[in-house]
């Protein structure tokens, strides 16, 4: 990436922020760049079956060989103006191998010549033989089938690189506009655009070329109180989606009613703006809560963090053995918990499933990082720990034959290592409506919308805000709140859920940005569920001294 367009990223302040971060190597290029076909898969072929000779000859016992073209495109602007227009492209190879018992890693950028993707093999296994030194125990691969040449592409029905940019800006700006009429003081506005080409190679027989594409508008509005200078913000309740352009052109009949608009299939900016610039001068003269303990109606906008947060990171298995420390900590779902059978993570209403299946999911694709074909699988089963998100060198721990298909890395420079799946609380049975949920609620809070939050080391003792709060009183909600976040324990906190709206109201939630590792990489999650009731949670006042 050149010093102007990194300059200009640097300098985009708030907008900045919601961007997640480029993919290594990034270089600028021109919108039509993105629509250019790279490597064909026969070269392709060529290249990965060079690298496993090369690292074969060199003694090399397994290879595998990440071939990616990452095509990245942002459009921001802030109130009636472009901020900027950015198209990135990062293209390359890495190699993994197992030799003398131990992985090594090597990367190239730009190959496109089989003596140079063997080079790169051969230092792999140079970097393997000279970490098995230090070696204590061999790594422990398990078994994995080859599929022969295989493929996988998201299931989108419009290109997002093939609309025009100006067709993207003049949603913004038009959406921008609405949030001014109807008091917004200023916006920012967001949409970013990717399509990962990866093609996967290995020396257990499987050539895998795959095509996702995601696509995230994100925005935040801002109201001032010109008598006292006081502000208030709502941000977008959009999620990104493992989707195409489709996306932003909703369907009314798939899009749900309520105290706020919920989306499901589609996502209607201009509509969600509008209520936003409304909502954020709401806020201003919302009524401060009252801490205590109150009954919790989270929306699945909100409560996709809270499961990333006590659920997704807490039930990775590296975590759990302490692989994975300095990054956001390990975890208190320690493998006694398990082995017992009977930890009780939530109540009998909780049943939360990893799967890299789910589609418009951030993380769906054919296969992972490994070769390993996706699947869905139980963690949290009637309120019961029954399992973890292990990789092909982890799953021998816990007594699996098979990977679990969550190995990624976010660039083909980046080694693949494990990483969340997409992790969600399964609707419930019964048929019950958000409407009906409410209904029963004596004394609550229905909060929309995720915000800050932060929780321990161990991924257990936690606080979460939100975007929108709104008191239930007597099964009716009876006006905005502002200044609310809720505390609690993993366990404490899954084990107080009482009741699960039913699965027409289940929606995705995510992220782009979920870090982890050094060095750090980034990867894109989505997490779903239906609107959730968790009784007598202790809620705090933020805006309270203590």
């Amino acid at each position: 990436m050149n010093r102007r367009d990194f300059n200009q990223l640097i300098g985009m302040g708030t907008a900045g922020i919601l961007m997640p971060a480029l993919p290594a190597f990034s270089r600028s290029v021109e919108p039509e760049a993105l629509l250019e076909p790279g490597v064909d898969v026969a070269m392709k072929k060529r290249l990965a079956d060079a690298a496993m000779n090369a690292a074969k000859s060199k003694g090399a016992t397994y290879t595998d060989v990440r071939i990616g073209r990452y095509l990245n495109q942002f459009v921001l602007t802030r109130e009636n103006k472009v901020q900027g227009i950015i198209n990135t492209e990062s293209y390359g190879v890495g190699v993994r191998v197992i030799a003398n018992g131990c992985w090594g890693f090597a990367s190239v950028s730009d190959a496109r010549d089989e003596s140079v993707v063997a080079k790169a093999a051969e230092k792999a296994v140079t970097i393997a033989k000279a970490n098995a030194r230090l070696l204590t125990e061999p790594v422990q691969l398990a078994p994995q089938k080859g599929f022969g040449e295989v493929s996988w592409k998201a299931p989108i029905t419009k290109n997002a690189f093939e609309v025009p940019v100006k067709e993207k800006v003049d949603l913004l700006l038009s959406a921008n506009a609405a949030a001014m009429k109807n008091g917004a003081n200023f916006v920012n506005n967001v949409l970013f655009m990717v399509n990962e080409q990866k093609y996967f190679a290995s020396t257990d027989g499987t050539y895998a070329d795959q095509d996702i594409h995601r696509i995230g508008p994100s925005f935040t509005v801002t109201a001032v109180d010109p008598q006292n200078g006081r502000f208030a913000t709502r941000n977008s309740l959009s999620a990104p989606m493992g989707m195409g352009y489709e996306y932003l052109q909703v369907n009314p009949s798939d899009k749900l009613s309520g105290v706020t608009t919920r989306y499901n299939k589609g996502y209607d900016m201009l509509e969600d703006i509008t209520s936003a610039a409304k909502q954020a001068k709401e806020k201003l003269s919302a009524k401060s809560v009252e801490a205590g303990k109150y009954d919790l109606v989270l929306d699945p906008s909100h409560l996709w963090l809270t499961i990333h947060e006590s659920v997704g990171h807490p039930l990775e298995l590296d975590r759990v053995l302490g692989y994975e420390a300095n990054y956001a900590g390990t975890s208190f779902a320690t493998l006694d918990k398990w082995q017992a059978k009977n930890f009780n993570y939530g109540s009998k209403e909780v049943n939360l499933v990893a799967d890299k299946t789910q589609v418009g999911s951030l993380g769906a694709v054919g296969w992972d990082d490994e070769g390993v074909k996706t699947k869905k699988w139980d963690l949290v089963k009637d309120g019961i720990l029954v399992n973890y998100q292990a990789i092909r060198d982890q799953v021998h721990i816990i007594g699996e034959k098979e990977s679990q298909g969550c190995c990624y890395a976010d660039n083909w420079s980046s080694v693949q290592f494990q990483r969340m799946a997409n992790v969600s609380l399964e609707a419930g049975k019964t048929p019950l409506s958000v409407q009906n949920m409410i209904k029963d609620v004596k004394k609550g809070i229905y909060i929309i919308g995720d915000g800050s939050f932060s929780i321990d080391q161990q991924r257990y003792n936690f606080q979460f805000g939100g975007q929108l709060f709104y008191e239930i009183k007597d099964g009716q909600i009876a006006g905005m709140l502002k200044d609310v976040a809720y505390q609690a324990n993993t366990r404490e906190f899954w084990n107080s859920c009482v009741a699960v709206c039913d699965q027409s109201d289940y929606r995705l939630g995510g992220a782009f940005n979920d870090g982890k590792g050094q060095p750090a990489q980034s990867s894109a999650v989505s997490h779903g569920s239906s609107t959730t009731r968790f009784n007598g949670v202790n809620v705090i006042n933020t805006a309270r001294k203590i």
